[in-house]
């Protein structure tokens, strides 16, 4: 009650921009001031944690970069996750996509990015589950987790976020993310849709989801991965072969001993490439050898990108001064702060081998539903993606289209009832770090449900 009081009394000597006056005592307490090392911005930011168990200690970590427009709060809000399972939204899609920040190569200092989402959303970064980033838990049986404890917590995360930042109360809300937040995305959006259902103006005012180079079916993916290393030429027809014969497709979980056997070789072929951007260069200052490798460049890329983003962030996050910045840490978590976690990673417990029974029960449900791809990612390919949208059976409302930025391909687009479907030429696993402007207008178009833009009349004659 106090603080509630002095907070009312500090806002009437001075006056506070709309979106933060209308926000709780509670969310005002986490403004984020400034970030070292922050250039000036025009927009709030928020970070804390929000305890999703209280008995087990557990409590995940968020950071809101509002709109940057002139009335954020006519903006929707938009959930980012990222997957792993075990990588942080925080490290990678804050920090290396579409967050309002690059962290420079110093290690100690951020740059605007120019084609960051909260130019078109008030953008919320959650890392789920505990164990991931900052978030923690004082249990330790907790960092053996999965999907159904991942969903949940990030249910539990929005109910009790929302209250502590009430404006955001029947906002037009959406859930997006990449990789295996193909997952996440669906099986949260599930979770808000069925606890949704019969209230007639719900808190969690939710509309759809996207996701980008997503782990959807694990049968499909293993046929369209297996497909993808052999057509673009980084295995052998031998091993094509033998992988065919050896992987029970049915499940990427439990594979068997030939088919990692078999997987091995198919590594060696591929040589010390970057898997998740085939086309470009790895970072020399990592690790070949990880699996989870850093993206390269080339002169197409945009000007001052660097393949080194995650050494930076990896630096940033751990500065004693950031997390205080952040409100970050506050427990003493005892181990430094890294982009994903081996040990979630390893220990992950139940992963569904398809999420298409949720797709179908979403699209039937009206939601709106839009699946990205960036077709150099051999990771989690577009081949894979084409498959388990096909295994969909929808009917084409619209026929693959090339779509332009700038009078330039910049992907294929193909409209089916109920699902939009969405390529990045020449863009990795992570889309919003190799293709940043035609991910902003992908993003857009999503936000508006309007088909990618068609060939401009220059472009069409001739």
């Amino acid at each position: 009650m106090a603080a509630a009081v002095l907070l009312a009394a500090i806002l009437a000597l001075c006056p506070l921009p709309l979106s933060l006056a209308a926000t709780s005592a509670a969310a005002a307490a986490d403004r984020i001031t400034r970030l070292p090392g922050q250039p000036p911005v025009n927009f709030s930011m928020y970070s804390g944690y929000v305890t999703v168990n209280a008995a087990a200690g557990r409590a995940l970590f968020y950071w809101l970069i509002e709109a940057d427009l002139p009335d954020p709060a006519a903006a929707p809000l938009v959930l980012w996750l990222n997957g792993g399972p075990g990588c942080s939204s925080v490290g990678y899609g804050a920090s290396e996509e579409l967050g309002a920040f690059r962290i420079n190569p110093d290690g100690a200092s951020l740059v605007l990015n120019p084609y960051s989402w909260n130019k078109k959303a008030n953008m919320l970064f959650l890392d789920a589950p505990a164990g991931v980033g900052y978030s923690y838990s004082n249990t330790t049986s907790d960092l053996v987790t999965g999907d159904n404890k991942t969903a949940h917590d990030s249910y539990t995360f929005l109910v009790n976020w929302i209250e502590r930042f009430p404006q955001y109360k029947h906002r037009d809300f959406y859930i997006a993310g990449e990789s295996y937040a193909g997952h996440y995305v669906p099986q949260l959006s599930q979770l808000v849709y069925r606890n949704n259902k019969g209230i007639q103006k719900p808190i969690l005012n939710f509309k759809g989801f996207m996701v980008g180079n997503a782990v959807i079916d694990d049968y499909h993916d293993f046929v369209g991965t297996f497909e993808y290393w052999w057509t673009h030429g980084l295995i052998s027809d031998d091993t094509y072969q033998k992988l065919q014969l050896a992987c029970d497709f049915d499940s990427s979980t439990h594979a068997s001993e030939a088919c990692n056997n078999i997987f091995d070789v198919a590594y060696n072929e591929e040589g010390l490439i970057d898997e998740y951007s085939i086309y470009t260069p790895t970072c020399k200052k990592s690790s070949l050898h990880k699996r989870r490798l850093i993206k390269g460049s080339r002169p197409w890329l945009p000007r001052g990108y660097d393949p080194c983003t995650e050494v930076y962030s990896t630096k940033y996050y751990n500065l004693p001064e950031v997390q205080k910045a952040f409100r970050a840490n506050v427990t003493g978590i005892p181990y430094a702060w890294t982009g994903c976690s081996d040990v979630l990673f390893e220990y992950w417990k139940d992963s569904p081998r398809s999420t298409l029974p949720i797709y179908r029960e979403l699209i039937a449900a009206g939601l709106r539903i839009w699946v990205f791809s960036g077709d150099a990612d051999s990771v989690v390919p577009l081949t894979a993606t084409r498959y388990s949208i096909d295994a969909l059976y929808l009917p084409t409302v619209t026929n693959w289209y090339p779509w332009y930025e700038e009078e330039e391909v910049a992907g294929w687009c193909q409209v089916y009832k109920g699902l939009t479907l969405v390529t990045v030429r020449g863009a990795g696993h992570e889309v919003p770090l190799h293709r940043p402007q035609q991910a902003l207008k992908l993003f857009e178009h999503f936000l508006q449900d309007k088909p990618m833009p068609r060939p401009v009349d220059s472009v069409q004659s001739f």
